[in-house]
This record gives C-alpha cells, structure tokens and sequence, in this order.
C-alpha cells in the first residue's frame, strides 16, 4: 500500500486521514468536491507536502472515478452526503451521492486492476438498537433517507465483492467527533456556542445515546482494516464499545469548559419520532480479532482536544454560532 486515494479528503474524517497517510510517508491523492474558487475544505489546513496530490471532481461522474483511481493500491471512499436533516430536504442527491458514488468508484476499482477499496459506512444503518453492543450481524433499520442511501451503498460495495471479487471491506465507524467536524453535529454545536459567550445553549433531543469515537481512533481504524487481508468482504465496526447519553455528554464538556450555562430544546433539531436513532452502542470485538485495533482515546481525553481546537480564535470564528443550519 504505497499509493492512496481518499474521496471526500475535504472533509472532517477525510482530511484527518489524509494527514495520517501522509505522516506514515504514503502518496496520497486527496478528492475535494469541484467548485469554481478552488476551495479544498479542509485540506486547506494541511501544509503543502510533496506526497500530496489533489484532485477537484465529482465521485457523482463514472468516467472522472476511472481516471483518478488509476495507479491507486488502496481507495478510501469517503465521499458522501451526511447532513441527517438535509437528507429529509433532499432524499434524491443521497442516492446520487452516496449509493450512484459508491457504484462509481468501485466500477472504476474493478476496471482498473481490482484495486482494494475501504468503503466507508455509518452506524445509522443499524438504528435504534435492538439489542447492545451492536455487532455486525444487527439487523439494518432506514430511518431517514440518509441512513437508507448508506444501507444502499454498503449493499452496492458489497455486491462487487460477491459478485466480481472486488477487495472490497465496509467499515462503519460509530460516532466520530473532533477537530474540524461540522457544527451541525452536537459535540462542536456545545462547544461553539459556550466558547462564543452564549449562556443559553440550544440542542435537540438529549435522551439518546451514542457510541463516541474520537477522530484519531477512527482514522487508526481505517488504516488498521486496509492492512488486514482479512477484512476483505466483511462489514467491520469501528466503534469504542461505550455508550454515552446527550445529557451527559453536554454536562462533560460544560465541566471540562467550566462554564454555567443554560440548555434550550431547540425543536428545528428534533428528529421525527420514527426517524430519531435512541441507542446506539457497538460492538468493537470483531475489529480487534481481526487486526488487533482498538481506541487509544477516552472520551475525557477526545473532548479535552476537541475543546482546545475549538476554542482558538481562528478556528472559532470559522463556525457560525448563532445559525443552525441543517
């Protein structure tokens, strides 16, 4: 595994990767999505280094996806559309995006030598958990149009894996959190509004629970199944088998800050009851059977990093505060 490509390199998982291959002295070929300023998301903050090569383009194009995944030993594919609540705006660009996309790349994959391909999943596919921890084996439950488009997806990578022999491993890593996430997600929602001065924090639904993974481990996860041949043709959890609910992860993060603050059930961040995800708990015993990972990150330890990013100036002032946007 010399030389990589990562869709969605611009995002907040995928610039994290970049920059672990990139310190582990891989080639890299970095995906950002197209766009006439010639932006590269987070890529901007990775320094220049000769190994590192980005692409603009759109996983959305089948001939662009043969192109660059040319002279490629590894794809991580990464590029898709998360937003939960924009997917009850546009269900139709989550298929393009992420079912039509995964088709794309791993077409290109298989024309282009059978290269191994590290397709990436997401714990929504399970749903509110029927039983915990979640193993792989847990039934999968659409339960909004984005976990749908994954459970396409997965399903798509897969078949190329039954059906064509692609070295294809799915991996679905819990709920990843750090340095650079969107501020749609809780974690940085709390720790930009507190570190902003606001005394009345608005949130959603605080009674579910998740299974949280720092950035780092996640990164460490992907790298851990693409070095294991026995990963291959499997859908493997990246998670830290601990469960956590939203209220105590907001009374985590006030302590670490220490700061008093208020919180205010914001009712454009509730989910429609059938489509909000309870529980969520994975089971992490079959990643560490088969390559021997498992998270060096506690939650105290994620959330002090996070908050220290976060709370610098010229990270803050990138995060709308006052705006939520879907």
């Amino acid at each position: 595994m010399q030389n990589v490509l990562i869709t969605g390199a611009d995002g907040f998982i995928g610039s994290h990767l970049t920059e672990l291959f990139l310190k582990k002295g891989y080639k890299v070929r970095a995906l950002t999505q197209y766009n006439s300023f010639n932006y590269w998301g987070w890529l901007e903050d990775i320094p220049e280094n000769e190994n590192l090569e980005i692409m603009t383009g759109d996983v959305r194009d089948p001939h662009f996806c043969k192109e660059i995944t040319k002279g490629m030993d590894v794809v991580f594919h990464l590029a898709a559309l998360i937003a939960i609540p924009y997917s009850y705006v546009a269900p139709d660009s989550y298929v393009d995006t992420n079912v039509k996309g995964t088709l794309n790349i791993c077409q290109a994959a298989k024309e282009n030598g059978n290269i191994r391909v590290i397709h990436t999943s997401t714990s929504e596919v399970y749903g509110t958990a029927k039983y915990v921890p979640i193993d792989e084996e847990h039934p999968k439950q659409p339960q909004s149009p984005y976990s749908a488009s994954k459970i396409g997806a997965d399903a798509m990578a897969m078949s190329f894996y039954n059906a064509f022999n692609l070295p294809v491993t799915v991996a679905r890593p819990f709920n990843t959190y750090g340095p650079r996430q969107s501020a749609r997600a809780i974690i940085p929602t709390i720790i930009t509004q507190i570190a902003s001065g606001k005394k009345e924090i608005k949130l959603g639904d605080l009674t579910p629970t998740r299974d949280m993974n720092y950035v780092k481990d996640t990164c460490c996860g992907f790298l851990a199944l693409a070095e294991s041949d026995d990963t291959i043709g499997k859908e493997i959890n990246i998670s830290s088998n601990y469960e956590i609910s939203m209220a105590d992860l907001v009374d985590k993060i006030v302590e670490i800050m220490g700061k008093e603050v208020e919180i205010i059930t914001d009712q454009q961040r509730i989910r429609p009851e059938k489509s909000e995800v309870f529980r969520l708990w994975g089971d992490n015993s079959l990643i560490t059977e088969l390559t021997g990972f498992s998270p060096a990150y506690s939650i105290e330890e994620g959330l002090k990093e996070t908050i220290s990013w976060y709370t610098h100036e010229n990270n803050l002032k990138q995060y709308k505060t006052g705006l939520y946007n879907i």
